[in-house]
């Protein structure tokens, strides 16, 4: 029972991780209608800019404070600048381009900082808890509150907010919601502003766990898009407890089933994503588009 408890936990933190991303994945298909492959990249930015703030003296939480704001305003530059001349046009050509933002970013890290790991300092302290025979660690569960209220909070804009509705009218329909009198540009703007706030928050929350360095999302990047698949492109808390499920699964499968091992139990994500396409292909808590003709 301890070893369970301590994999259940452990896998809720690593979903946490996950699901991170996954909230600021479902927050630009919201306010644009496009999939960002470039968020593990931006969040790796953020990142650097809150390593930098500390080298430079300030408080730790200052520092990360002072880099989502500076990741809000780089990802809305990113948005008017490049992303929106393909908004609208062929979603094959918008998945090209934020791949190559992807590189972009990530070469543009390392140039500036280096491929070397560099150590970054937790928000929560470095101890743990006892709990029923298995120790937890404090950093898992504030990673797993952080999100939880991050979840919660991006549910309630999409759902019961102005602000959030518009989003979500501007990315089903900009013409219509131009003629409505939304500002479209500002709106989607704010959309891009707000996901890569977001994702500075998940490159906050990784970076002390695995060491800074320019790939660091890489392998997250692809566990989100896995949880954005079985959550649902239209639900934060599917996607987040997507990813949690896929965090827990993993650690399970790699101990109780021998013939995955740690070796192979990445294929377990996988698994499930096409599991939910043939079964429910707009995911566990998605909604299923209607289109009439």
């Amino acid at each position: 029972m301890e070893q369970f408890i301590q994999l259940f936990t452990d896998g809720l933190s690593t979903g946490s991780i996950y699901g991170a991303l996954a909230l600021a994945i479902v927050l630009v298909n919201q306010a644009t209608g496009m999939i960002n492959f470039a968020q593990g990249g931006m969040a790796v930015l953020s990142g650097y800019i809150a390593l930098s703030l500390l080298d430079a003296g300030l408080p730790l939480i200052l520092a990360l404070l002072i880099s989502m704001a500076a990741s809000f305003v780089i990802g809305a530059l990113v948005e008017r600048v490049l992303i929106r001349r393909f908004e609208g046009g062929d979603p094959d050509t918008a998945i090209v381009v934020t791949v190559g933002l992807l590189t972009l970013v990530t070469g543009l890290s390392a140039w500036i900082w280096s491929y070397d790991n560099q150590q970054f300092p937790s928000l929560f302290p470095d101890s743990s808890m006892n709990f029923l025979g298995a120790h937890v660690s404090v950093r898992s569960l504030g990673t797993f509150a952080v999100i939880v209220v991050i979840m919660v909070a991006l549910q309630l804009l999409f759902s019961s907010t102005k602000f959030g509705l518009a989003l979500r009218a501007v990315s089903i329909n900009p013409n219509s919601s131009a003629y409505s009198g939304l500002p479209v540009g500002k709106l989607l703007m704010a959309g891009w502003g707000l996901a890569a706030a977001l994702g500075a928050v998940a490159g906050i929350l990784v970076a002390p766990q695995l060491s800074l360095s320019p790939g660091m999302m890489d392998s997250a990047l692809v566990y989100a898009l896995a949880a954005v698949i079985i959550g649902g492109m239209t639900s934060p808390i599917g996607a987040v407890v997507a990813a949690w499920i896929i965090g827990v699964l993993e650690n399970l499968a790699a101990v109780y089933l021998p013939f995955i091992g740690h070796d192979l139990k990445v294929v377990v994500p996988f698994a499930l994503v096409v599991i939910i396409i043939l079964v429910r292909p707009q995911g566990l808590f998605g909604r299923k588009v209607v289109v009439r003709v």
